[in-house]
């Protein structure tokens, strides 16, 4: 294992002298979450010396494990943490509070510590609004969304679609009763919104007297440079937004078809580093630099 991915059994080689910041997950060798939070990190710390004491670690703990470890992490004076696969909706059940979005999303990515205990938020739905609204021009509010996916991540980016607003919102997925699961929990989100859901192959006749959508891809395809894309974009009107929450590689098979089609695209390092810095200002109350953020991360990953 390297050296910088710790083991709760590490934990007491940490220094009481810093503030702990940490992501935890299994596996979490693949996270570049440390040097995306240490980049804004030192930035801060060129206003404001405090910040040259934080630190944010890479933390493996198994999905069985997390229950006991984070009490450790709290007694260890840890101030916050990120929660990655497999800990977003377990942790739901071991805070003390939840925020609205964590609520309505039915996970958590971030955790605050306080008093009397953590508490959870939420900031993927964040992460991709601004990401949305940054990169490719679109207001999530009275926008006509088609979301690709059922799993947690497409929860988290319907409930975001619902809270803000939007006009109609078109889940489509390869499993019948994976949608039909989130289509489910979706009006617990409290929004009234109009929400179906689509087969793929009826995409051409779903969509063809429609304008301005935005396409969200919350799907897995797109990981592996072989994978195809979850959606044939040529059966949608032109003038397709097209936002794929991959950000490795960089160009999937879907963003390439977008292009092709001289569709707006984009892929999902925006929301990779906006949700980033959302935990962060949670965490320290301040203002972030996102623009060192997106360097740190264009150097991890390309």
């Amino acid at each position: 294992m390297p050296e910088d991915i710790l083991r709760p059994e590490d934990l007491t080689g940490i220094s009481q002298e810093d503030v702990s910041l940490a992501v935890l997950g299994f596996p979490i060798g693949h996270s570049i979450s440390p040097a995306i939070h240490n980049a804004a990190l030192l930035e801060m710390a060129k206003s404001d010396p405090i910040f040259a004491k934080w630190r944010y670690r890479r933390i493996e703990v198994e999905a069985e494990r997390l229950s006991d470890v984070l009490p450790i992490l709290l007694k260890a004076g840890f101030r916050g943490l990120n929660l990655t696969i497999p800990h977003k909706v377990q942790a739901l059940d071991l805070v003390m509070e939840l925020s609205a979005e964590a609520r309505a999303i039915g996970a958590v990515n971030t955790l605050l510590a306080s008093d009397d205990g953590w508490h959870g938020f939420n900031t993927d739905g964040y992460g991709l609004e601004q990401a949305l609204r940054d990169e490719l021009r679109v207001d999530l509010e009275g926008a006509k969304v088609i979301l690709l996916g059922a799993g947690g991540a497409a929860r988290a980016a319907a409930a975001q679609c619902l809270l803000r607003g939007c006009r109609k919102l078109w889940i489509g997925n390869r499993s019948p009763a994976r949608l039909r699961e989130l289509l489910d929990v979706l009006p617990a989100s409290g929004v009234d919104a109009q929400v179906s859901g689509f087969a793929f192959d009826e995409a051409s006749s779903t969509f063809a007297d429609q304008s301005e959508l935005v396409v969200i891809n919350a799907t897995s395809l797109g990981l592996r440079p072989e994978d195809p894309s979850p959606l044939d974009l040529s059966a949608l009107p032109n003038g397709t937004k097209v936002y794929d929450m991959v950000y490795n590689p960089s160009e999937t098979a879907l963003l390439s078809q977008a292009r092709d089609l001289g569709l707006r695209a984009t892929n999902g390092l925006s929301m990779l580093v906006y949700q980033a810095a959302r935990s962060l200002g949670i965490w320290t109350g301040g203002d972030v630099p996102v623009d060192a953020m997106f360097t740190a991360a264009r150097k991890e990953l390309f």
